[in-house]
């Protein structure tokens, strides 16, 4: 484990621990600094504070950096859909079935085998090496995604992510029929106090917005919607619709238990994805086509 240490000069005063130590620490986001003082291994002076404690002159700074833990993750030749690719960014279009990225136990079949196998020179930074990848989405979700092919990428997207301007529109079957066209679900979510594998409802939380908009609504209680994120938590959609009543069809996890569809997991696509490119600044936005099994679904909803 390597320990820094930092002495804070009279021009340093009053600015966030958690801000300053982003900018002295290359390559290392704030986000993983807020862990890092989360984790008590960030002090002023010998004792423990906060990612909101304000520098003063003549403080003494000690962070303990995590050594990264290398995952053993070998390059698999993988049928992968990209839709964009140049010198900082892979947009990939990911099947749903396919989990995102390797974790003990399941090391091989994963989106970043194959992201590897195609470029093996990828991101990996925040402690834990895990190859270019900025956001995930579940095993059963298909769409699209951004990989990082270096850190620079992935610090300046990992930003947009934590300050909620990407643009990211999914599509979802959900159960039920809705009075009102639109709607925004303001909840915080965090994890299920009963069981912490899943994710629920919780004022303990961190805040999670979903705005939705009914796009179809079909005889059999089924309608199609768009949800738009604000925040970006995992299960966020499926947590929010299950919320209010319309858990998404498939979701054996927070919908019914009986389903009126034989499919493998939730139905959601994550269709729309926008954001500021890293090197050129200027706003990019791709858009995936739904994948067949759905559109299977919403033609035997039509007939």
């Amino acid at each position: 484990m390597e320990k820094l240490n930092y002495s804070i000069s009279n021009e340093e005063e009053g600015q966030r621990i958690d801000k300053y130590l982003s900018l002295m620490i290359e390559g290392k986001s704030r986000s993983f600094i807020q862990g890092l003082i989360d984790d008590k291994k960030v002090m002023a002076n010998g004792k423990v504070i906060k990612s909101n404690y304000k520098l003063k002159n003549n403080d003494e700074i000690t962070v303990e950096m995590p050594d990264p833990i290398e995952l053993n993750v070998e390059p698999e030749e993988m049928d992968l859909d990209i839709i964009y690719e140049d010198e900082d960014v892979i947009i990939v279009n990911k099947a749903k079935g396919v989990v995102v990225h390797p974790a003990p136990g399941n090391y091989t079949g994963t989106l970043v085998n194959g992201i590897l196998h195609h470029c093996s020179d990828l991101s990996g930074i925040n402690g834990i090496i895990r190859p270019g990848i900025v956001h995930r989405i579940d095993k059963d979700t298909s769409g699209i995604l951004v990989i990082a092919k270096n850190d620079e990428a992935h610090n300046k997207l990992a930003v947009q992510f934590k300050d909620h301007s990407i643009k990211r529109e999914y599509y979802a079957l959900v159960e039920g029929k809705f009075s009102s066209t639109t709607g925004t679900i303001n909840k915080p979510l965090g994890r299920d106090k009963k069981d912490r594998i899943k994710m629920a409802i919780n004022e303990d939380g961190k805040r999670a917005v979903t705005h939705y908009e009914v796009l179809e609504q079909y005889d059999k209680g089924i309608s199609l919607v768009k949800c738009t994120l604000e925040t970006g938590r995992t299960h966020q959609i499926r947590v929010h619709m299950a919320s209010i009543g319309h858990p998404l069809v498939g979701d054996l996890v927070y919908g019914y238990k009986r389903q009126k569809f034989n499919v493998e997991g939730q139905v959601l696509h994550a269709k729309t994805l926008g954001f500021i490119h890293p090197r050129t600044n200027e706003y990019m936005e791709f858009t995936s086509e739904l994948p067949e099994y759905f559109k299977e679904l919403l033609n035997k909803l039509n007939s």
